[in-house]
C-alpha cells in the first residue's frame, strides 16, 4: 500500500512538472513576460496569515485559506470553518475573499470560496473631451471556487478545485474556467510536511462587449464614401496566470506554551520568474501567534519584500474558535498593504 501511495505522489507531481514545464519558461530569456496574462487578481493572497509568513504557505495549509494556497490541505482541517479576507489594495482598489470549508467524515472535505476585486467609479475622458464626457466607468473581477479534497491515508491528501473567472470594464466581459490541483504529504520525518500545487489551468481571456463598437472609414483617402460604417475592434485572448509551486514546512517546536513553524515555498509561474518565499510562525499558549516573512527572494525588480503580522484565537463554548489575524507587507515604491482576516472554526 505504502509504495503505491508513492508512485501516486511521485505521478502528480511529475504531470504537475509536465503541464507547468510545457509552456514557455520564463528563464529561456531576458524578458519575464510579467505582465502578459489575465486576471492579475488571482495572484492577490488571501488570509492575512498565510500573508504576513510570506506567502510560504502551501506546506502548512491547514486552514479554509488553503482553498487558495493548496486545495489538499483542506483535508487537513479538523472543523468546518468560514473566513473572511478584508484588503485596501494600491492605487485605491479593494479586494475581498470569502471562503467557507464543511467537513464529511471520512468522505473528506468541501470549500466554496468567492473572490471580488473592485476598482471605484473613474470618469469617461476622450481626446475631444478631457475634462470627462459626464459618463462614468469602473472595473470589476470575480472567481467562484468550488473544491474537494481528501486524506488517501493519514499522512497523504490530494484535492481539486474548479474555478469560474470573470473579469470587466465598463462594458467589456470576459469569462474563463480553471482548476486548481494540490497533494499534501507528511513526511515521516518528525513535524515536516510538504505540499505542491498547480493553480489557474485553464481557458483564455477574452474581451467582448459594446466598447468594441466603433465606427470605421475603410478608405481614408476616398471622398464621398461611407466614413462611419459599424465595425468591431478584435480582441486578443490572454492566458490565465499559470503556477505551480512546492512548499516544505517544519514545526521546530511543539509544546504545550510554544510552537513554532518554519516554511519555505518556491514558485514557477507563467508570466515571471521563480522566486522562492520564506516564512515563520510563533504560537503561544494556542493563543497569540506572531509572524514574519520574506516574499520574492531572488525576483529581480519585484516591489514587495518584508511580510509581519499577529494573529489571536479565541475558543467559546468549548467547540467554536474565533480568529483574528493582521499582515503588513511591504511594496516598495507603492508604499505598502495591510490586510485583515476573520475566521470561525466549528
Amino acid at each position: 500500500m505504502r509504495s503505491k501511495l508513492f508512485f501516486t505522489a511521485n505521478m502528480v507531481l511529475m504531470v504537475f512538472a509536465q503541464v507547468v514545464w510545457s509552456q514557455e519558461t520564463p528563464f529561456v530569456s531576458d524578458v519575464s513576460k510579467k505582465g502578459t496574462t489575465a486576471a492579475a487578481f488571482l495572484e492577490i493572497g488571501v488570509g492575512a496569515r498565510a500573508l504576513a509568513m510570506g506567502s510560504a504557505f502551501v506546506a502548512l495549509a491547514d486552514d479554509p485559506t488553503t482553498i487558495y494556497w493548496n486545495v489538499a490541505g483542506l483535508a487537513k482541517s479538523e472543523k468546518h470553518g468560514v473566513s473572511f479576507t478584508h484588503n485596501d489594495w494600491i492605487a485605491d482598489t479593494k479586494f475581498d475573499f470569502i471562503v467557507g470549508s464543511f467537513k464529511l467524515g471520512r468522505y473528506g472535505t468541501v470549500g466554496v470560496s468567492f473572490t471580488n476585486f473592485s476598482v471605484g467609479d473613474m470618469e469617461v475622458r476622450t481626446v475631444d473631451e478631457p475634462e470627462g464626457t459626464g459618463q462614468v466607468f469602473g472595473g470589476n473581477d470575480v472567481a467562484f471556487s468550488l473544491a474537494y479534497a481528501m486524506n488517501l491515508t493519514d499522512n497523504f491528501s490530494m484535492g481539486l478545485a474548479t474555478k469560474f473567472i470573470q473579469q470587466s470594464i465598463w462594458d467589456m466581459s470576459a469569462s474563463a474556467f480553471a482548476v486548481d490541483v494540490g497533494v499534501h504529504y507528511r513526511l515521516p520525518f518528525k513535524g515536516f510536511r510538504l505540499g505542491a500545487v498547480m493553480t489557474n489551468f485553464g481557458s483564455d481571456l477574452k474581451m467582448s462587449g459594446d466598447n468594441t463598437l466603433i465606427l470605421h472609414d475603410p478608405d481614408l483617402a476616398t471622398t464621398g464614401n461611407n466614413g462611419r460604417i459599424p465595425a468591431d475592434l478584435q480582441m486578443e485572448s490572454w492566458s490565465l496566470p499559470l503556477n505551480f509551486q512546492v512548499g516544505i514546512a517544519y514545526t521546530a517546536v511543539h509544546t504545550e506554551l510554544h510552537k513554532i513553524n518554519l516554511a519555505a515555498d518556491a514558485l514557477h509561474p507563467n508570466n515571471n520568474y521563480e522566486s522562492l518565499n520564506l516564512g515563520a510562525e510563533y504560537v503561544f499558549n494556542e493563543f497569540l501567534a506572531l509572524r514574519v516573512g520574506y516574499k520574492s527572494l531572488f525576483l529581480q525588480d519585484s516591489e514587495e519584500a518584508y511580510t509581519w503580522g499577529l494573529g489571536i484565537q479565541k475558543e467559546f463554548l468549548g467547540n467554536v474558535k474565533v480568529i483574528l489575524d493582521f499582515a503588513y507587507a511591504d511594496f516598495g515604491r507603492l508604499e505598502n498593504s495591510k490586510k485583515f482576516s476573520f475566521a470561525i472554526e466549528f
